[in-house]
């Protein structure tokens, strides 16, 4: 009995693996494996003694639009009322731990900070509501629980000081059991007729519909106006923490404050990664409590847009979005300064030796202008030759002026359907990873990865099948291309300005968005292209698409960068980027690879791609099958 039940076990494990794309290495002890092999013995010993055998227990439950997964999720039938009821369940090894911080906990054994049980199984539990109708119109059967099966309440006491969402979030340590399986007996039943009314509520749930994850905009809109905020997981929280527990230090250092109060705050994520949900949040938060705080970013089109979508008419809100060189020279005045895409902040160009005080000399100006400055990046998002925003010349300004630096990495994936095998498959396709292109179709093996990819013989195609997927999907579709063609000014016809048709490939003719400062009838601004729907009707270049989100993203590769013999090569003379064309053809192209990477990881649902170049094009379509 004892192997037979080992082997189902590991096949199991060997399953949960293949169903959230792990590779699978027997007896392992370590990441997922080890907590899976670790904690799923403890809740399935658990529900058996609590006579809740009957319960559906759905493993690795993926939070909706979300790369966030939930330990287990059981289904069952409400003792009381005979309706659906789920409780969510986060397993924890952790033996001890202790907050070290407002929403902050160290935990023996592992490194960095950790988001107390309570508050992460309490967002995960907000989160489900949010993007899943059915529940958020009848909250009631839905609870969480987070379990520390191998801590004693001595060891993690700190713990239970978090907010328990109105009694609908609990935390139990190990000698807390009798406990534990006194609330699941009250809230799933244990007769044995309910297994049939399980399996259906878990049905139930798994068809159930999903609201599509609100975009930055809309909800930065509503986060202002009527003071409601995004709901942060894991790492976003902690980051969010880590800048309120500076700002509290800030502000009882008084008058005394000085550099050795300051914390400069790094937060790194690649495309989709929440960090603009981080800023909105940290920015409505510090703004309720009348903090000084501003948010300010290195592009025209994102601090335009925030404008118009979030302070609207508000000229008090407006101001509160800048540019990194309208905070510049204003030192100290700010409590907080929110440096969103942070990786455009300019410098020295990087193919030539600039004075190194030269290259800082925006960094230091930020850094300065705050007591907290928090800088938002990626550096795959570097797309000109004169962007400075890595995180290592940040963190080497702070700390030649003895200023403490805390660096968070956000892992997650929330644009393209919240699937992070996308993000690592555009990697590799450019050659942005040490791994080789991939497939789509075998990087989603065995997976329910259910992001979009579609490679498109021509650009007629592609903007066919964008019409189509937003017609039959819903959401909104834009197509975006590298900087290849000439970019002409609005023509006056018949008395009327019009875009200048700029692009032409094999018939297919469209302009590019309205030139930045212009205006033409019926076209959106530059600013507003990704966000307005006349903005379908033009094209868009990474300047303008940098830093949004759209459903359906159509993007077309230029001959500014092709494929000869399975290798991507630059072709210099073929930009017509002003900004690009006198850099070295080495970092053109690394500048290239981090372009295409942009425009490829707008899409929320799915991508289309294309290229101008024929052999490139045989390539995409292989990989993008």
């Amino acid at each position: 009995m004892l192997r037979r039940a080992e082997a189902e076990q590991e096949k199991l494990l060997r399953d949960l693996a293949d169903a959230v794309g792990r590779k699978y290495v027997p007896n392992s002890t370590h990441g997922e494996l080890g907590a899976w092999r670790n904690s799923l013995p403890e809740l399935f010993e658990l529900l058996c003694v609590a006579g809740l055998g009957q319960v559906e227990v759905l493993l690795e439950y993926r939070l909706p639009y979300s790369p966030k997964r939930i330990d287990a999720l059981l289904c069952g039938r409400h003792p009381g009322s005979g309706e659906a009821s789920y409780v969510l369940v986060e397993l924890k090894q952790w033996s001890a731990a202790e907050a070290v911080g407002d929403g902050v906990v160290k935990v023996a054994g592992l490194k960095g900070h950790q988001l107390p049980p309570v508050a992460q199984v309490r967002r995960y539990y907000q989160h489900l509501l949010d993007f899943t109708p059915s529940l958020a119109r009848k909250a009631d059967p839905v609870r969480a629980i987070a379990y520390l099966h191998n801590a004693f309440r001595r060891d993690v006491n700190g713990l239970y000081n978090y907010d328990s969402n109105g009694g609908l979030v609990h935390l139990y340590a190990a000698d807390e059991r009798d406990a534990l399986i006194a609330d699941l007996q009250s809230l799933l039943d244990s007769a044995p007729d309910s297994r049939a009314d399980s399996r259906q509520f878990a049905n139930d749930l798994l068809a159930s519909e999903r609201a599509p994850a609100r975009t930055l905009l809309k909800t930065a809109a509503d986060s202002f106006e009527k003071r409601d905020e995004f709901v942060l997981l894991d790492e976003q929280q902690v980051a969010f923490n880590l800048v309120m527990n500076a700002v509290s230090q800030a502000e009882r250092a008084g008058d005394s404050w000085n550099s050795e109060h300051k914390t400069v705050v790094i937060v790194r994520g690649g495309p989709g990664s929440g960090k603009s949900a981080l800023a909105m949040n940290l920015l409505t938060r510090l703004a309720r409590h009348n903090k000084r705080v501003l948010h300010a970013t290195g592009s025209k089109a994102f601090t335009e847009t925030l404008r118009e979508r979030v302070a609207r008419d508000d000229q008090r809100v407006n101001r509160m979005f800048g540019y990194f060189n309208t905070v510049s020279g204003r030192k100290g005045e700010l409590d907080v300064l929110v440096c969103d895409e942070a990786h455009r902040i300019r410098g020295g160009h990087q193919d030539r030796r600039a004075v190194p005080e030269y290259e800082r000399r925006q960094i230091n100006s930020l850094i300065d202008a705050a007591k907290v400055p928090v800088f938002l990046l990626d550096e795959h998002q570097v797309v000109r030759p004169d962007e400075r925003g890595t995180p290592d010349n940040i963190k080497r300004a702070a700390e030649d002026r003895g200023f403490r630096v805390c660096t968070i990495d956000l892992e997650g994936q929330f644009r393209c359907g919240g699937s992070p095998l996308f993000d690592e498959w555009v990697l590799r396709l450019l050659g942005l990873s040490n791994k080789e292109a991939i497939s789509w179709s075998e990087m989603v093996k065995n997976t329910r990865d259910e992001y979009v990819v579609h490679a498109a013989p021509n650009a007629q195609s592609l903007e066919d099948w964008l019409l189509q997927r937003s017609s039959i999907f819903g959401g909104t579709a834009r197509i975006s291309a590298g900087y290849c063609w000439d970019w002409n000014s609005p023509e006056r016809i018949n008395g009327k300005y019009v875009l200048a048709t700029d692009i032409d490939i094999d018939g297919w003719r469209r302009p590019w968005n309205t030139p930045p400062g212009r205006s033409v009838p019926d076209a959106p601004t530059a600013s507003l292209w990704a966000s307005d729907p006349r903005g379908f009707d033009q094209v868009g270049c990474v300047y303008t698409a940098q830093g949004f989100e759209y459903d359906w993203a159509g993007v077309i590769f230029g001959e500014d960068f092709v494929v000869r013999d399975e290798r991507w090569f630059p072709q210099l003379e073929k930009t017509k980027d002003p900004h690009l064309k006198s850099t070295s053809l080495g970092f053109f192209d690394k500048l290239a690879r981090n372009i295409y990477k942009v425009l490829l990881t707008r899409g929320l649902q799915g991508v289309s791609l294309c290229s101008v170049d024929p052999e490139t094009n045989e390539y995409l379509q292989r990989f993008a099958r």
